[in-house]
């Protein structure tokens, strides 16, 4: 069983900073595909980032030279690293896992089993 558990989530102006993290448990990590999924109030989660083994890393476009996502692997922490912050960013950020995760799918949703409760990110304009 995998357990998640983010933290991180703040308040700040658009043009700020943020560092995600997510604490990973219960599975071997380096085989382990990891995401970052976004979900604002009336919207569908989405995917915003993606990372097996701290490498094959997948963006959105949305935050495309913005946002970096990266592994410690002796910690088994997951980081979101958010610079030039937009109001547009604002939701509840979660982590995602599952053991295998076929490329076109890294952003999906459904290709996760593991979640998460989430971390609030809140960028004021």
């Amino acid at each position: 069983q995998v357990q998640l558990a983010e933290s991180g989530g703040g308040s700040v102006r658009a043009g700020g900073s943020l560092r995600l993290s997510c604490a990973a448990s219960g599975a071997p990590y380096k085989s382990v595909c990891m995401a970052w999924f976004r979900q604002a109030p009336g919207k569908e989660r989405e995917g915003v980032a993606s990372t097996v083994s701290d490498e094959r890393l997948i963006y959105a476009d949305s935050v495309k030279g913005r946002f970096t996502i990266s592994q410690d692997k002796e910690k088994n922490t997951l980081s979101l690293q958010m610079n030039s912050l937009r109001p547009e960013d604002a939701a509840m950020y979660y982590c995602a896992a599952d053991f295998w995760v076929p490329f076109s799918a890294r952003l999906r949703q459904t290709a996760y089993l593991y979640w998460g409760q989430g971390t609030q990110v809140t960028v004021s304009s």
